[in-house]
């Protein structure tokens, strides 16, 4: 797809906001991009089984996809209800590229769930090569002494606690050239004025990938991380008010914000063989807005 395309969708943003978190993508207006047509898959992932958590929508969906085009067989897990008809296309999607699909809906926050995800996926599929802990909730707060401690524990809980119960509960079903990815973002290495429980959550994964790529380098898995900028996501209308939703990525280098399907391709090459000498490592999608790690 070229850049012009995803220049257009960026300039058709308007102000526009959601009630509920993580967001529903078939709201949102313009549709974000989560298939790029001239992305060609090779087989780089044929015959694996990956978990993806979030893959309901937003980057989720788009890596759903590419790792589909891959030759994946993918699970994808989501929170609750307000996320079905997401989901349900997501599914189908994944089915129109010749593999499985297979829908989870639960809460990772909570340890037990995490594991049913796992057993259920071992009982559909028989076994688990790739992990992406992907998904995340952030509440724009623009004042620090306003964060309670109800708000900290949601942040932490959903988005760096979850990476630990999941897995936990998938490691003793991975085997030597396994993979996992972790989605971090650039408020891990910028900070965020506004999102400061959010984006300590996001330092926590850095750092959570690093140390554990070294805990599993004898066990031949690899860890690796993807920091997205501004992404054009079901998260964003459903945590930001109209104004700042309108100016999404104005403010980056590139000058707009990106769409899911310019996301997907870091994560197959994290999870495909192409990236074998690559473990603790973050790559930097966000339009240009970080330089330097």
């Amino acid at each position: 797809m070229t850049t012009d395309k995803y220049e257009q969708i960026h300039k058709e943003i308007s102000g526009q906001t959601q009630n509920q978190q993580p967001g529903i993508e078939e709201e949102m207006t313009p549709a974000p991009i989560f298939d790029d047509k001239d992305y060609i898959g090779s087989g780089k992932l044929k015959g694996k089984v990956a978990i993806i958590t979030g893959g309901d929508s937003g980057i989720g969906r788009a890596v759903s996809i590419a790792f589909a085009k891959e030759g994946a067989n993918v699970a994808i897990v989501y929170l609750d209800e307000n996320e079905d008809k997401d989901a349900d296309k997501t599914v189908k999607l994944i089915e129109d590229y010749g593999v499985k699909a297979f829908k989870i809906k639960t809460d990772l926050s909570d340890d037990e769930n995490c594991q049913r995800v796992v057993d259920q996926v071992i009982q559909q599929f028989g076994y688990i090569n790739i992990l992406v802990n992907n998904a995340g909730k952030q509440f724009p707060t623009k004042d620090f002494l306003k964060i309670t401690p109800d708000q900290l524990q949601e942040t932490f809980s959903t988005n760096i606690f979850s990476m630990f119960y999941l897995t936990q509960a998938v490691l003793p079903h991975m085997k030597k050239g396994d993979t996992i990815v972790n989605t971090s973002s650039v408020t891990a290495y910028n900070g965020a004025p506004e999102l400061i429980d959010y984006s300590a959550t996001k330092g926590a994964i850095t750092t959570f990938t690093r140390s554990l790529a070294l805990n599993l380098i004898e066990k031949g898995i690899r860890v690796n991380a993807v920091a997205p900028g501004p992404i054009w996501t079901p998260l964003i209308p459903a945590t930001f008010n109209k104004k700042k939703v309108e100016k999404h990525g104005d403010d980056t280098p590139i000058g707009r914000c990106g769409q899911p399907a310019e996301n997907a391709p870091a994560y197959v090459f994290l999870t495909s063989s192409d990236s074998s000498y690559m473990t603790g490592q973050t790559i930097h999608v966000d339009g240009g807005n970080f330089v330097g790690s």
